[in-house]
């Protein structure tokens, strides 16, 4: 790979390639590091902090979480098709860096006011948590869509050889792995059981990170002009306005992508389930204080950073996207189920550095797959479509939240779970242990039937499609 930024032009007028130096690809890795980490604290606190410590009931945490899922489903593809679109910033600042910079501070203000509720009591006046729920984390959704977005839109277009897609998703995987460590690690090492306090002190450490995480991240997020320019050369000849209804109907058509948005989803599943039970698992099944759920999250995170070599290597040895993903998602399946049975601590810990070892090899191949399936949408399209695919993929992650809202809230309800108890039954323990383990592994074996089945993108139609490309033009 060459390290100085340099263009390629593969056939006369037909697509700019630019090859960009690592240092780009570690500056926009950054946005991943955000992302992450922003993510991990969210998805392993927000029900916990909501129902456990705030005492909410199941059954408004989880209806919460639903209603944010479905504004999530209205606007997610609708914030990718408008940021999709040309505007008068396009041609000089790019199509997604305006985006990228004008939502960062509303979407880190609403993620601050998601730990910051009303004091009020949750059995006399639960309407107003719930309302403060609903509110906060529904504002937080819209600005943080347009920005993820936005941020994962540019990927398939900014790095667009196989070669340098597969590089820069190794890069992107490692930063932001540091950044899932961080949100997985610091907030159990910060926070105290029943001290709300100790959470708004979490929130303010996490806000400033992110702020230093985004000024790192500009150099990588800057698009290449090439790029801009051929993409409105390209708006220029194709002056019909595109339906959003239209183009979502064509978009389901393409097999391969709806193989993937289903794996995606029952992956993000797996992940926010597991996170999500670790919380309730430290304090009520291990009956241990909330810093023990920092090594607990840490192992399955070693396990990954010390897999990503072979992941790498393996995948840039086969060429097989498709087959990587397929053995990395065996391998979280298979270490995840004994998680419903085990209580010991150090059997825990060295069934989660396994676990990791998959998550490892599922997490790298995200972006190059995403790529593949962005490059045959503008081969059977010829339209670049970057973040309305992106809106819906962020749409199935959300979607995943709300399946582990509804379980929790199934499973509690069905076995006796108290909100704000500091100790619970056996059967609810017993709830606890099967929302941690197997219930998740479940989801992710059909999620990796369905990607097995249908998706077939591989190393040979991968270069077919290229070729197409090049006829193309975009």
């Amino acid at each position: 790979m060459n390290e100085n930024s340099s263009d390629k032009k593969i056939c006369n007028d037909e697509i700019v390639e630019i090859s960009h130096p690592k240092k780009i690809m570690v500056s926009y890795a950054f946005g991943n590091f955000m992302w992450e980490f922003i993510e991990g604290v969210l998805v392993i606190l927000v029900f916990f902090f909501y129902e456990a410590e705030l005492g909410l009931s199941s059954t408004l945490t989880a209806l919460g979480f639903i209603i944010f899922a479905i504004w999530n489903g209205f606007n997610d593809p609708l914030l990718g098709y408008i940021t999709d679109r040309p505007n008068r910033l396009t041609r000089r600042w790019g199509r997604r860096f305006p985006w990228l910079i004008i939502t960062f501070i509303p979407w880190i203000i609403c993620f601050f006011l998601i730990f910051n509720p009303p004091n009020v009591n949750p059995k006399e006046s639960p309407w107003i948590l719930f309302g403060w729920l609903v509110l906060t984390t529904c504002a937080f959704d819209t600005f943080f869509s347009i920005w993820y977005v936005s941020y994962g839109s540019l990927f398939p277009d900014k790095f667009r050889m196989r070669s340098e897609r597969l590089m820069a998703a190794g890069i992107t995987t490692y930063v932001g792995f540091f950044g899932l460590v961080l949100g997985f690690l610091m907030p159990p090492s910060i926070i105290i059981y029943g001290r709300i306090s100790s959470y708004i002190f979490m929130v303010w450490i996490c806000v400033i990170i992110s702020v230093i995480a985004m000024i790192i991240m500009i150099p990588g997020i800057r698009e290449d002009k090439r790029m801009v320019e051929k993409f409105l050369a390209k708006c220029e000849e194709k002056k019909e306005k595109e339906n959003v209804y239209l183009s979502l109907k064509q978009v389901l058509k393409q097999k391969n992508f709806v193989a993937f948005l289903i794996f995606f989803l029952l992956y993000q599943s797996l992940t926010i389930m597991m996170t999500s039970s670790f919380m309730y698992f430290v304090r009520y099944v291990i009956k241990a204080e909330a810093y023990i759920a920092t090594f607990i999250m840490a192992m399955f995170l070693i396990g990954g950073l010390a897999a990503l070599p072979f992941w790498l290597k393996y995948s840039n040895n086969t060429k097989d996207y498709r087959k990587t993903i397929i053995i990395a998602s065996i391998i979280m399946i298979c270490f995840a189920i004994p998680l419903t049975f085990l209580t010991d601590l150090t059997l825990i810990l060295i069934t989660m550095i396994l676990f990791g070892i998959g998550v490892g090899g599922v997490w790298i191949m995200i972006s190059p797959i995403h790529g593949d399936i962005i490059d045959e949408s503008v081969s059977l399209f010829e339209k670049r479509r970057e973040g309305f695919y992106g809106g819906l993929r962020y749409f199935s992650g959300r979607i995943a939240m709300v399946i582990q809202a509804i379980t929790f809230a199934i499973v509690h309800i069905s076995t006796g779970f108290v909100e704000g108890a500091g100790k619970q039954t056996s059967l609810a323990i017993l709830g606890i242990q099967l929302h941690t383990g197997i219930i998740p592994a479940i989801l992710m074996a059909i999620g990796t039937l369905i990607f097995w089945k249908f998706y077939d993108i591989t190393p040979d139609k991968a270069e077919k499609i290229k070729e197409k490309l090049e006829e193309v033009g975009l």
